[in-house]
């Protein structure tokens, strides 16, 4: 399998997780738009401590607040996802994806999925940036017009080819301008040999 072979089956098994995790704990809400919410606020700028994150992945799972505590595998699985989602978001090889089903899922499926994701995105960032949203350079105040666009789009077209090309290219836009979003609002970090070391 090529590289970009074993990326794609990577992220698949990775959707796969989560959705076994929300149909363990019946969730009601989309792992996408979870994920989505998460790497708005990360992308914002935003850092979330454990409980806060856990809270957050309650509510959204529409679990009572204890929920993590009730589960032995939640706050295991949440708390890992919170780092990788992270690493890939910092991660200079721009490996970062949104958490999305993979081909063998209907394409009225991937597109909800999407959907989701981006809603979540844009409440995770509203949540995070708030007012400072407006101070944006231009090419992210269009990237979110855009992005508010594709989170209104609907699943009632007929699958096709076309359709199947103009799906791959909007999660393509998506997840580079998620990039974009985090490196406007999130300043590099210096590489470990700079940083001051104690003796």
């Amino acid at each position: 399998m090529s590289e970009t072979d074993t990326s794609g089956a990577a992220r698949a098994a990775e959707f796969e997780r989560w959705a076994n995790v929300f149909t363990a704990h019946k969730a009601f809400s989309h792992p996408s738009e979870l994920h989505g919410v998460l790497c708005g606020r990360l992308a914002a700028g935003a850092r979330i401590n454990e409980p806060e994150w856990l809270t957050m992945v309650c509510e959204h799972m529409g679990l009572p607040e204890s929920g993590a505590d009730d589960s032995e595998d939640l706050a295991p699985f949440m708390n890992r996802a919170y780092e990788q989602t992270l690493e890939f978001l910092k991660s200079a090889d721009m490996s970062f994806h949104p958490l999305l089903p993979d081909d063998d899922y209907a394409i009225e499926q991937r597109l909800e999925a999407l959907v989701s994701w981006v809603r979540g995105f844009l409440e995770g960032m509203a949540l995070a940036a708030g007012e400072s949203l407006g101070q944006a350079p231009d090419e992210i105040r269009e990237l979110i017009e855009d992005l508010v666009a594709i989170s209104q789009l609907s699943d009632d077209e007929d699958a096709d080819d076309e359709s199947e090309q103009q799906l791959l290219e909007i999660t393509e836009y998506v997840r580079l301008g998620a990039l974009a979003v985090f490196t406007e609002f999130n300043a590099p970090e210096k590489p470990a040999s700079e940083s001051p070391t104690l003796h």
